[in-house]
């Protein structure tokens, strides 16, 4: 690594920090309950949108009430999506006139945008309508990314309010999620997206000669699909010039705005944030790669705004970013390396040569390796899964990074909201150690932590956890798994534990490789989608409603500091342990020993 590569790495991370201080302070005046600046300046359409709705904006709910709320809301986006995907031929909005999307793809689609997984079996720009792409998926970018807020925010209230019923209202919740947080960053990003060339349009697609036609040779079909034979028994072939090429078009940076800043990740094509139509220039790449992980990371600063100290946002913070630093670097140093194959192969300094940049397969030239790995290490950590570079191309150690970060449970940064209650379910767990370890109550942020609390916080933990073993041991024995592997060997398995890690923990990106837009697929990843999304964001509720009922404890000489550089490190480790344990055997059957065979054939 050089200096540039450094240089890149320190500014990314100096705009995340400086943003996210003034942007939690401002999402905690948001939610506040008290009437301040920023809820008076859009009280006027908040009011409005909740006497349209029916919303009683001061009736508040119990962790019941609001997890019913909750799930019902996303069942109908969740119904809705299907729906406008199975409909599409019918409705506006489709130059192209593409055809209804399958029974399965549709279910796993849904789903997968519902719970803000944005996997993606199938390719945008030649499967959904322009229709189908803002009211089905960019509208679910919205929702769900709110839906990640609102949980986070009923926790938070858990935490602060004392011998309390409630948690606060879903609905208001949900409301100021989208309307003071989502739409107004989505709208500035959008703007400075489409500066930097991002398509925005509802015209259809464009076609455009080609600077240099090219001929290619095709094999002549009958009507049925089956090769015509000569009389000879040869097929028959036919040459072809292209002389023009079909330019997608749409109205994309719209959904890219949303999909980066709600780390929903759902590319508007099939390249995702490779092509040139949703990342064209280095400023569009950094400014949607800061978009990822800025509203999470700002959470943390609105959490300790909230709780009434600062220090603890801060603290999570640094776990987070103690995590994630080092990883980041070792990506980039796994991939500026190359591939160690070429060295055990003892080929020629020419061919040698080759690799001496690095591993540049799956990167595009316009971004190089150090911005396709902060991107990749940046969006398996916030649970977004948009990509810049293919990470099926990545070397053995530079894919098992991103993949591990996914493992880790999405909450080193993770979803909006998700990841800072994923990491507070960490915390419980953490602070319950450290009682063990001196024998007494542990407590968190003035509330004693008992065996409720650790039942849930268990729970959060481990079902994203189960989801990908389990189903990735059911991947690679049954019929219908293996017929969609392209790879063999530790590659193939590399691949099935990507897939089922994403989608276990609301990730989204692949390895590729996988032929995944199949019933089978689409089945057990969107089951593995929904298990990972809303018995966790229940399970944190029932906490939530947990917590506020409880008194505050004092501190006294025995509370265990939880503000600290100690409880910093005590959480990370808790987190990597957890992580380590449950999937180390899997790794090592997949990228290390890639790895191992790569070095030692």
């Amino acid at each position: 690594m050089n200096g540039n590569d450094w240089l890149q790495m320190a500014l990314f991370l100096a705009a995340l920090l400086v943003l996210a201080k003034p942007l939690g302070a401002y999402m905690a005046m948001a939610f506040a309950d008290a009437p301040n600046a920023v809820t008076r300046t859009g009280g006027g359409v908040e009011r409005l949108l909740y006497r349209v709705c029916g919303i009683r904006a001061d009736e508040e709910m119990d962790w019941r009430r609001y997890s019913l709320a909750m799930l019902a809301f996303n069942l109908v986006g969740l119904l809705a999506a299907y729906a406008l995907q199975r409909t599409q031929q019918w409705l506006p909005l489709n130059p192209q006139h593409m055809q209804a999307v399958s029974a399965d793809s549709s279910f796993d689609t849904a789903i997968s945008f519902a719970s803000n997984t944005n996997w993606q079996g199938y390719a945008g720009e030649s499967t959904m309508s322009y229709l189908t792409q803002m009211a089905a998926l960019g509208v679910q970018n919205f929702l769900s990314a709110a839906t990640g807020i609102a949980v986070l925010i009923a926790l938070i209230r858990g935490f602060t309010r004392r011998t309390a019923k409630t948690i606060g209202n879903f609905w208001v919740d949900m409301t100021r999620s989208t309307l003071y947080v989502l739409l107004p960053l989505s709208l500035a990003l959008a703007l400075a997206l489409v500066s930097q060339g991002v398509v925005q349009t509802f015209d259809g697609y464009k076609d455009v000669p080609l600077l240099q036609p090219t001929t290619i040779t095709e094999t002549v079909k009958d009507a049925a699909g089956n090769a015509v034979k000569d009389a000879h028994g040869h097929d028959v072939t036919r040459t072809t010039t292209i002389t023009t090429q079909t330019l997608p078009m749409g109205p994309a940076a719209s959904q890219v705005a949303i999909k980066q800043l709600g780390t929903n990740g759902g590319g508007f094509f099939n390249a995702n944030s490779a092509h040139p139509y949703e990342n064209p220039t280095p400023l569009s790449d950094f400014l949607e790669l800061l978009a990822i992980v800025l509203i999470p990371a700002a959470l943390c600063c609105t959490f300790g705004a909230m709780v009434g100290d600062r220090r603890q946002g801060w603290v999570l913070l640094a776990a987070m970013l103690a995590i994630f630093v080092p990883l980041m670097v070792a990506c980039t140093m796994a991939e500026q390396a190359g591939n160690p194959a070429f060295a055990s192969l003892h080929v020629d300094q020419a061919a040698s040569a080759l690799q001496a940049g690095g591993n540049m397969e799956g990167k595009e030239t316009r971004l190089g390796i150090v911005d396709s790995t902060m991107w990749a290490t940046a969006t398996t950590a916030a649970s977004n899964g948009s990509v810049n570079a293919m990470h099926d191309s990545f070397t053995p150690l530079g894919g098992l990074i991103p993949m591990w970060l996914m493992q880790l449970g999405e909450v080193i940064f993770g979803g909006v909201g998700s990841g800072l209650y994923g990491m507070l379910a960490f915390a419980i767990v953490a602070v319950f150690i450290a009682g063990l370890m001196v024998g007494r109550t542990p407590e968190y942020l003035g509330k004693k932590i008992e065996a409720y609390e650790m039942k849930m916080a268990s729970l959060v933990v481990l079902i994203p956890c189960a989801l990908a073993v389990i189903g990735t041991a059911i991947g690679v024995i049954a019929p219908a798994g293996l017929s969609g592997m392209a790879n063999p060997g530790a590659h193939g398995f590399s691949e099935v534990l990507y897939a089922f890690s994403s989608a276990s923990n609301n990730n989204g990106s692949a390895f590729g490789g996988l032929s995944a837009n199949t019933p089978f697929w689409n089945t057990s990843l969107g089951i593995c989608m929904f298990f990972a999304r809303f018995p966790l964001a229940i399970g944190m509720l029932a906490i939530a409603g947990s917590l506020a009922a409880k008194k505050h404890v004092p501190v006294s000489a025995g509370t265990l500091p939880t503000h600290t550089p100690l409880f910093a490190v005590l959480l990370a480790t808790t987190v990597i342990v957890i992580g380590a344990l449950t999937f180390l055997p899997a790794l090592a059957l997949g990228p290390i020993a890639e790895c191992l065979t790569a070095v030692h054939p």
